[in-house]
């Protein structure tokens, strides 16, 4: 018998229709069995809660009541009334041998982690420690304690036990990266912070650390990426911001290492040390680019803060002297060319009604320079050595020596050795008795008028 195409049709539709009913059936049956099982287990709750408290009623210290209780509130997370519980439970352990004194003063320790009652689950998970120190709960849990008391040392040795029993768990990897990261462990640190950053790529605190830890192992372009990365985040912004230019500092971007610091002092509610660092490092990639009017505010702001915060005293009033003197702001900051140029000049006009041909210039690391020249004039003649050292700081017996060498090395016949700062004494003494003079701070502003305009 051959069946025509409309009769297969119909009979499609029937299946159809008929698995539509079945899967409504299905899941109205599931359904119900969901609907029945959570009364079943509101029943169970009810029924626990009821027992318990009939038990309590004839006998307010009943452990296996209490412990009943307890547990209920724990699985249901309701910590308020689980701490009071297990509380009780815990003040009968001396008394009571029945009791599993590890379980619950681990669990009271434990609600107490979750209320953030730091110092009570402290006390309970040292205690639960005494009774079984290898479980992974109490090795974790209070290794997490311990690196939120700073005790970075102990948090570490709990935390590796943790570590050693659940290799995977991640908060104690990355409680165990921060430890070892303040404990300056960098390499182990950043080993631990990537794992931790593969599965939580928004942890920021981590990423820090992380940036951190490239930077004290020199992998300064890793950090300045990262760090540049956080500078718009409102809680890590100012210091990622502050590590950022720092990196740019280091690697003479002072432009870029601008920038950071600018970006940093933008942030809302900068923690005050942080504040001070920003701005002083500001003011520093300010003057290496001869920016010294914008400079100059920053660093009495920061003297206006804390007038005793690093050289901030020197920096300001040697600012103060540069912004009155163009030609000592060549001299101290400016590019080695123009420093060069300026030193040039000095050395050319040093001797009123003279001829006189440099013939050596060497620059050591942008420190110093020193430049040979002949001089004549119509009653002598003479090579002579000239240093120009860069700095307003203390000029000591070593660099007076290296100079006299200097001269010897070149047979000149005398030197000047030029700074803006002071001689020690023993450079000083040093120089007393060879043909070498010492300008310093009281006589460089004379000699630098000698330069031609």
């Amino acid at each position: 018998m051959q069946l025509g195409p409309g009769f297969i049709a119909v009979l499609v539709a029937l299946v159809f229709v008929l698995l539509l009913v079945a899967l409504f059936l299905l899941s109205s049956g599931g359904a119900r069995e969901s609907k029945k099982k959570r009364k079943h287990k509101d029943k169970d709750r009810d029924s626990i809660i009821r027992e318990a408290n009939k038990q309590l009623a004839q006998n307010p210290k009943d452990h296996e009541a209490l412990r009943s209780l307890a547990d209920l509130y724990y699985s249901e997370e309701s910590w308020e009334k689980a701490i009071k519980t297990y509380g009780l439970l815990v003040s009968q352990c001396a008394t009571n041998d029945e009791i599993d004194e590890y379980e619950v003063t681990l669990r009271y320790g434990l609600s107490a982690l979750q209320l953030q009652n730091y110092a009570e689950a402290y006390k309970s998970l040292v205690v639960a420690r005494s009774l079984n120190g290898d479980t992974f709960e109490v090795n974790f849990n209070l290794g997490f304690l311990e690196y939120k008391r700073k005790n970075f040392e102990k948090a570490l040795a709990m935390l590796r036990k943790a570590h050693d029993t659940k290799p995977d768990h991640i908060p104690t990897q990355r409680y165990l990266a921060h430890a070892l990261y303040r404990l300056k462990k960098y390499r182990e640190a950043a080993a631990l912070l990537k794992r931790v950053l593969e599965f939580e790529p928004e942890d920021r605190e981590s990423l820090f650390s992380l940036a951190t830890c490239h930077y004290e192992l020199g992998s300064s372009d890793q950090a300045a990426r990262i760090f540049s990365h956080l500078r718009p985040d409102p809680a890590l912004g100012p210091r990622a911001a502050l590590m950022a230019g720092v990196v740019h500092l280091k690697a003479g971007q002072n432009e870029q290492a601008q920038m950071d610091f600018e970006l940093g002092l933008r942030h809302e509610n900068i923690q005050p040390d942080v504040l001070l660092e920003l701005k002083y490092r500001l003011s520093v990639a300010y003057t290496q680019q001869q920016k010294v009017d914008r400079a100059l505010p920053l660093l009495q702001e920061i003297h206006d803060l804390n007038p005793e915060y690093k050289d901030v005293k020197k920096r300001l009033a040697k600012h103060k002297e540069l912004t009155r003197d163009q030609r000592l702001q060549t001299f101290l900051i400016a590019p080695t060319s123009d420093f060069v140029g300026l030193c040039r000049k000095v050395v050319i006009n040093f001797y009123p009604n003279s001829r006189t041909k440099i013939t050596d210039i060497t620059v050591h690391q942008n420190e110093y320079a020193d430049i040979l020249a002949e001089a004549e004039t119509a009653k002598w003649e003479d090579v002579i050595l000239f240093r120009f050292i860069r700095t307003s700081g203390q000029i000591g017996e070593l660099m007076v020596r290296d100079f006299h060498s200097r001269i010897k090395d070149l047979r000149a016949g005398r030197g000047f050795c030029i700074a803006a700062g002071e001689f020690t004494d023993g450079a000083a003494q040093f120089v007393e008795a060879r043909l070498i003079d010492l300008i310093d701070k009281e006589g460089i502003a004379h000699v630098l008028r000698k330069t031609s305009d």
